[in-house]
């Protein structure tokens, strides 16, 4: 009790801190520095030989988790249960099994997470369906999206039987809740970076945060292999690996689809008029090349940060994108169009464009964003987009007109 008490005055005096702007923090969120110099040791495993795993006193290396796609983390086990889940350009997360301690003299910067993790926050939308293909939906306690807002059936059926609480969306999370209910890892998406204090006051409640990057893959299947990191925090390496051999099969079965030389944009309207497309190195793009299409951006860079997003001008746009074959409007983040009419209204240019002309215009559900299980099915409806295929095959795409 004295814990709580302890902690929600925490709450309510960074709460007051928080909107005078005068809350200075004392946590650890921002870059974590990786552990280098001879503290390296070389991974055992075959076909890692590149890998090195950061030498932690007290812990004996074993080996180097294996990954495919995924270019964004990596997971070194350590001896007793130990692991290190390395978040590349952030964070180190040491994963504590149950009944042991960290390492007295580990480095400050690494983050501990103690096992057993069973009142995790999530406001990463986009895990809950890795979270639920290896069955550790019992793990999740609280939720940053409410049941109604989610496309995922058994997330909204725990949510409304009271297993899964709505705890405030990630910008406006719920302390009381999050204290209430134990939280022992909150997980969030990139947008946290967008209020940074939200950040703090999370982590001086002690509640550790872990900020899912995902979506800086290059590749499909590399936002898919995130379930291993997820399944490190939770011991279930072994459904994760069956689970993704699954899905690499599927992709694999798409491979011989041939190229249509056809050209398509993929990008919605932000509320100011500015275009959001894709960067040309991001996993959209390479869905679209293994679908038989032809990214309109080839060589298009976010010069201004790290995200996958590029903001374009309306201008910038329609000079590239006007005679595009295909326009797929990305509603996982914008509300969905339902008509040409939609479209024209947020800029008269579209009018001009050829798939306009040609009726070669879709648009995505609002589901996509949270299918990270079954990436292979946007992959398939582009392909049936591009070769004029049975539409009512579609997961994720409808024709707008």
């Amino acid at each position: 009790m004295k814990k709580r008490t302890y902690r929600l005055l925490c709450v309510l005096a960074g709460t007051v801190l928080l909107v005078t702007g005068a809350l200075t923090g004392c946590s650890t969120s921002g870059k974590s520095g990786v552990l280098k110099g001879d503290g390296i040791q070389q991974t055992e495993e075959a076909g890692a030989a590149e890998k090195h795993a950061p030498k932690i006193d007290g812990l004996e290396y074993k080996k180097t988790m294996k990954l495919k796609y995924a270019t964004g983390f990596d997971v070194y086990y350590y001896k007793e249960g130990y692991k290190l889940l390395d978040v590349h350009e952030d964070r180190q997360y040491l994963i504590v099994p149950e009944g042991k301690k960290k390492p007295a003299d580990l480095d400050k910067e690494i983050v501990v997470l103690k096992q057993p993790l069973e009142h995790i926050y999530l406001a990463a939308t986009s895990a809950m369906a890795l979270f639920d293909a290896m069955d550790g939906l019992d793990s999740i306690r609280m939720s940053g999206a409410q049941a109604s807002d989610w496309y995922i059936d058994h997330a909204k059926k725990a949510m409304e039987d009271g297993k899964i609480l709505f705890a405030g969306k990630y910008s406006e999370p719920d302390y009381e809740i999050l204290i209430d209910e134990d939280c022992d890892l909150a997980i969030e998406s990139t947008m946290i970076l967008h209020t940074p204090k939200v950040q703090e006051m999370i982590e001086d409640l002690d509640i550790p945060v872990f900020i899912d990057r995902s979506s800086y893959e290059s590749h499909p299947l590399g936002r898919t292999e995130w379930i291993k990191a997820y399944a490190a925090m939770l011991n279930k390496e072994d459904a994760a690996d069956t689970f993704f051999d699954t899905q690499t099969e599927v992709i694999g079965s798409l491979k011989d689809f041939k190229n249509t030389g056809k050209t398509v944009a993929y990008f919605f309207v932000n509320t100011d008029g500015t275009v959001v497309v894709r960067s040309s190195s991001d996993y959209i793009p390479k869905m679209i090349d293994i679908a038989g299409g032809k990214y309109i951006f080839q060589d298009l860079k976010n010069t201004k940060s790290k995200s996958a997003s590029v903001e374009l001008s309306m201008e910038e746009f329609y000079a590239k994108a006007k005679n595009a074959d295909y326009l797929i409007y990305n509603a996982s983040i914008d509300s969905p169009i339902n008509s040409i009419a939609d479209l024209t209204a947020k800029s008269e240019l579209f009018a001009d464009f050829k798939a306009v002309k040609n009726g070669n215009v879709w648009c995505t559900g609002k589901s996509l964003y949270q299918a990270t299980d079954i990436v292979g099915n946007l992959i398939t409806d582009i392909n049936l987009m591009l070769t004029d295929g049975d539409e009512s095959g579609m997961t994720f795409l409808y024709r707008v007109k």
